[in-house]
């Protein structure tokens, strides 16, 4: 299905389940404690090994030697694997650090060798006692000291151009009667989701089967199939829960390919779990930023020149934090430049951590327009309000396809009692507490992505959904259930979801909050194909309605179950987003 108009009436508009409150259906398995984890895969490989990561202990340099005699002899190890018996490896588009390390050592904590043994304790021990010698290389690991260093990085589709001017503005910023001149700086974080990173890979001939916590299966069978060197329809990867992701998720990591690796090794499936101290390191995480804001206005507080600077470090051929992007969006100001640099530091790698850009830049940003808004004497939510934009504001012919940004603002000033608040800081008290009211605005654009499904009905009327999407608790089997409940004219119980398993067609995947439109379009695709197929065979025409299980026209009514008979129906299709998001801005 292609989606390159104005999106009109449809079934979905019916909202008789979508949009309306429901239970979870992964609610119980996750309560129960029997939703099937990645590491927890006792039903697919009941006599996984255990593996042990063992990381770098310095953060540049090599290998000088590592001693391997006492873990090999130690109780329970199966086999030990390193770069010098891990065979020939390539490294993943989306990866910018090697997942396996040595002799050259990229980062600290980066995996170096992983013991397989028969128990967890077993494995962890024998790591204990391998031996290793670094020659240690001078690093850059201070994002200040490197400032003056950093350079304009690549044009990149997910980072954006990482310099953007409109108007002058440093004419206008310099003739503005009210200015601000304003410097941020923001910390390294690193993930701590619930579930760590982890694996069980197991290999039957040249076939590879990874249960992993991955959000997106396609990008994740992809780099699999550029580090081993195999075909991609050599590989699975099975995701049907994920203990949290928040973008750390998004690509391929060590445990992955450790697991698979140790497998191969040990002639038997292995499971891998990073190790909590492993994943600030051995993962990726949201870089430090140093940003400077420029504010320019007129005395009636309408923006004249806005200007977004920001520096962050990475690993060689690395990318920025996008900490400029929103401000490219937010306000309306006429003349207007943003740029990022980037520092080439020897730290971990830095990479998409829940609101990648957003969360440090708008930070920043929300600051400087309350400090703009003090200098003003303005009220803070009237300033945002006069300096709303219904266009791009760097492309002016470009409308937002919806920005409501205005009624929400005062919608929540009402609510909130914006309106009673003590402008004045430091005047409200709760025992030893001062107490403050306070508002920012933030946001994220809209990304769509090509994602598909394939819908199943059988004799007994029920829909089965199966795609390539991934729940990361965001509620991915709900709303894919909602909507295809709603489109084929059936109960909530009458769908069943399955998720996360790259033999099912490939979706958005989840990430970037494109997940839960994308990939509950591509099943509203496919199941539109289904009602075309169920129309057919019932011979009632394609207009015919759907409702309660049953397909009616003219005054003619038939069970979907009855339709699809004893050999059912199985259709498939995707959704595929049209240039609409260059007219208008999302």
């Amino acid at each position: 299905m292609k989606f390159d108009t104005p999106a009109t009436t449809n079934p979905i508009d019916q909202l008789k389940i979508v949009g309306q409150p429901v239970d979870r259906i992964d609610g119980p398995l996750k309560t129960t404690g029997t939703a099937p984890y990645a590491y927890e895969r006792h039903d697919e490989a009941p006599n996984a090994a255990y593996g042990w990561v063992v990381g770098a202990g310095i953060a540049r340099g090599r290998i000088a030697s590592m001693d391997l005699a006492a873990a090999r002899s130690a109780p329970g190890v199966i086999t030990i694997v390193t770069a010098r018996n891990a065979g020939k490896l390539g490294k993943g588009k989306m990866n910018t650090a090697r997942l396996l390390g040595g002799p050259e050592i990229d980062h600290y904590h980066q995996a170096v060798a992983l013991v397989v043994a028969n128990t967890f304790e077993q494995a962890r021990a024998a790591a204990q006692m391998i031996r290793i010698d670094y020659a240690k290389a001078p690093g850059k690991f201070d994002l200040a000291a490197e400032k003056p260093n950093a350079k304009t990085p690549r044009a990149d589709e997910n980072s954006g151009p990482p310099q953007t001017r409109v108007g002058d503005f440093d004419g206008a910023f310099a003739a503005a009667p009210v200015q601000l001149d304003a410097s941020y700086t923001t910390p390294d974080q690193s993930h701590a989701m619930m579930e760590p990173h982890a694996s069980t890979a197991e290999w039957k001939g040249n076939k590879l089967t990874v249960w992993t916590s991955n959000q997106m299966i396609a990008w994740g069978v992809g780099d699999m199939a550029r580090t081993l060197g195999i075909p991609k329809e050599n590989i699975r990867l099975v995701s049907p829960f994920i203990g949290g992701g928040f973008g750390g998720k998004l690509f391929l990591r060590s445990d992955v390919l450790m697991a698979a690796l140790g497998a191969r090794a040990a002639h038997r499936p292995v499971k891998v779990a990073l190790q909590r101290p492993l994943i600030a390191n051995n993962t990726t995480h949201r870089p430090a930023t140093l940003q400077r804001i420029r504010l320019g206005a007129g005395r009636d507080g309408k923006l004249t020149a806005m200007g977004h600077e920001s520096w962050s470090g990475d690993q060689p051929d690395g990318q920025p934090e996008t900490a400029v992007n929103q401000t490219r969006l937010m306000y309306a100001a006429p003349h207007r430049m943003t740029a990022m640099k980037l520092a080439e530091l020897h730290l971990p790698e830095g990479n998409a951590m829940r609101a990648p850009g957003e969360a440090s830049g708008l930070m920043a940003l929300e600051i400087a327009m309350d400090e703009m808004a003090e200098k003003l004497g303005m009220d803070p939510v009237q300033f945002r309000i006069i300096n709303d934009t219904q266009v791009d504001p760097e492309k002016p012919g470009r409308p937002f396809s919806q920005r409501r940004l205005v009624e929400c603002l005062r919608l929540g000033a009402e609510r909130f009692g914006w309106a009673r608040r003590n402008a004045r800081p430091a005047q409200v008290r709760e025992g030893n507490w001062l107490v403050g009211m306070g508002m920012a605005v933030a946001f994220r654009n809209n990304i769509t992505m090509k994602s598909g499904a394939r819908i199943r009905l059988d004799n007994t009327g029920l829909v089965t959904v199966e795609t390539d999407m991934t729940d990361i608790g965001t509620g991915s089997y709900t709303v894919i259930a909602q909507t295809a409940a709603e489109t084929m004219g059936v109960p909530l119980n009458k769908v069943f979801v399955r998720l996360g398993d790259s033999r099912f067609p490939v979706s958005s995947g989840s990430g970037g909050q494109w997940g839960g439109n994308s990939a509950s379009s591509g099943v509203y695709a496919a199941c539109m194909k289904m009602r075309e197929a169920v129309a057919k065979k019932a011979g009632l025409p394609g207009d015919a309605t759907f409702a309660d299980g049953m397909i009616s026209a003219g005054g003619k009514s038939v069970s979907l179950a009855d339709v699809a008979g004893v050999k059912g129906l199985v259709v498939e299709d995707s959704i595929e987003f049209g240039d609409l998001g260059k007219k208008m801005q999302q």
